[in-house]
């Protein structure tokens, strides 16, 4: 059974209801992400964003690492679903260098806890 073949776990499901909470233009790291969510793992957020079958709606391009750079998207750290991220978040506003470092760290998103 495929990675998207299956229905999304109960972890899963909470890290997409608190991607969705994330504003248009706004960004936040893989870090802030798992602390937000009570779990120790920046890299099991990672895992469930790739298995992410609700894309676009259910935003994962909005999740960056914590040195500011792009990070992956569906699963590839580089190539055309990487540009397709940074244009996403583009049309969003939010911006990255050249070599892919956020721009503007008022779009950083944090959560109220």
């Amino acid at each position: 059974m495929g990675l998207l073949s299956r229905p999304p776990t109960a972890f899963e499901e909470r890290v997409y209801a608190a991607l969705r909470e994330i504003p248009r233009g706004r960004v936040v790291t893989y870090a802030v992400l798992a602390q937000h969510l009570n779990c120790r793992s920046a890299q099991a957020v990672g895992q469930a964003l790739k298995r992410n079958p609700f894309a676009p709606d259910v935003p994962c391009h909005r999740v960056i690492r914590s040195d500011g750079f792009l990070g992956g998207y569906a699963g590839k750290l580089r190539g055309e679903r990487v540009e397709r991220k940074r244009n996403i978040l583009a049309r969003e506003s939010v911006r990255f260098d050249e070599d892919g470092r956020l721009r503007d760290e008022g779009c950083l998103w944090r959560w109220e806890d």
